[in-house]
Parts: structure tokens; sequence; C-alpha cells
């Protein structure tokens, strides 16, 4: 039977004791109804799981005993940077969710001349606390082991310049395709995906100042939450770990 994982923001060991976040605590004894000796998987984007076993399960409090930490190696040799243009509520949980389980290392929400969500400072803050939440959150199911980093959302031209290896833009009109990339050593990329609205041409310039090209991975336009997620499949199959 396959064990309950839950990401815990703090520092584990083993043969240690901790007291459970109360959301770990309530999902695992209120929901779960795990009992005091009941097993359970820890993980706190270390790169470990730690196998602990519940010592009291309380209304208020929960303990835990860290019984051993095991080394998960499962992240995926090609490092791949998702920023995206910032969409709606449900839709940019379903964006992060996914990249997540297909292996992203990193996530920057970017604000761009078409994106039709606006962030306050406080809304953003908000909003990037939940996107953490919902990254860490797709990390215990799919078995990842490190988090990825989700930064707080920034100006595209920001985000732009500070890619991480090659840069590309998905462009049903580009020449270059994505399978002319089969045997082409890439061990890091940044991928560029628009929001609802698509890159205006201010955008598509600043992106071509900061080194973007353009690629093809098909005729069809699609939309925001299905283009990165097709593009990251695509790149892991040809340079990844989905080969």
């Amino acid at each position: 039977m396959r064990l309950t994982r839950c990401y815990v923001a703090q520092a584990l060991a083993a043969r240690s004791e901790i007291t459970l976040p109360e959301d770990v605590a309530g999902h695992l004894v209120r929901v779960l109804r795990l009992q005091p000796g009941d097993a359970c998987v820890l993980f706190n984007g270390d790169g470990h799981d730690y196998d602990a076993r519940l010592l009291t399960a309380g209304k208020r409090e929960a303990r835990a005993e860290i019984l051993a930490a095991r080394p998960v190696a499962n992240e995926s040799p090609l490092r791949i940077t998702l920023l995206q243009g910032i969409a709606r509520g449900e839709k940019m949980d379903f964006i992060l969710q996914k990249a997540t389980e297909l292996g992203v290392a990193r996530i920057v929400p970017v604000d761009s001349e078409r994106s039709e969500v606006k962030l306050d400072a406080a809304r953003a803050e908000k909003r990037l606390a939940h996107w953490r939440e919902v990254v860490a959150s797709a990390c215990a199911q799919s078995g990842r082991a490190v988090v990825p980093e989700v930064l707080p959302p920034q100006p595209l031209v920001s985000a732009a310049t500070r890619r991480d290896g090659q840069g590309f833009l998905l462009d049903p009109q580009a020449e270059a395709t994505l399978v002319a990339l089969r045997g082409t050593p890439l061990a890091a990329c940044t991928l560029a995906i628009g929001p609802e609205g698509g890159w205006s041409p201010r955008d598509r310039a600043q992106l071509d100042a900061a080194g973007f090209s353009g690629l093809r991975l098909g005729p069809r336009v699609l939309r925001t939450e299905t283009a990165g997620l097709a593009a990251i499949a695509a790149l892991q199959t040809l340079a990844g770990d989905l080969g």
C-alpha cells in the first residue's frame, strides 16, 4: 500500500521527533483518520523522503517520530524554467500543478502587456503563497522530493533577462521545430509561455532582445494552459527523462 506523503516546511532528521504543522496534522488525523503508530512519509524539499509514524494524534496537535531518511532520485537531468504569463485562478493552478508533475525546476509568473490578471502587492503576496502550496501538493502526489522554486510575480522584461540556459518561445510560425533539438546537448532551458491574450509585439521584442528563439511545436495555436505543458513534455522526451 502506498503511504501518504506530506510536505513539511521544516528541518527533518532521522531518529528525531517533530510536532506536525496544523494543516498536515489535520489531513493525517481528521481526513485520513490515522492513529498513533500509523505510518506516513514526510518530505521538506531537500531531496529525501522521511519515513515516519504518528506518536500522538490529538484534536489540536499531532507528533511524529522520524524513523529514517531515503534519498529520492527522480529529478530530471534537464533543468526547465517555466516563464509563465499569469493566468486566471484555477487555470494558473492547473498549469503549476501539471508543470510540477512533468518535472520543471523553476516557475516564474510574469506580468506582460496583454495579461488579464493584474496583481497589487497584497494580492501578489497571497497568490504567491497559494501557488507555492499548489506546487508542494503536486510534489507530494507525484513523488518528487525537491520542490520547484516559484518566484514572486515580476515584469516580463525582468524575468526574460535572467533566463536559465537557452530561451525558447513557442511560435506556430517559427521555422525551427522542437524535434530539431533531438541530439543537442541541453542541460537547462527557459520556456516562455504567454497569458490568455498571448504575447504582444512589445513582449516578443523583449524576449527576442533577451535571447529567446522561436520554436514550432505544431501548426495550431495552443491555449496558455496547454502550450507550456505540451512543450515541457516534448522537451523532457527529447532531452530530459521522459524519453
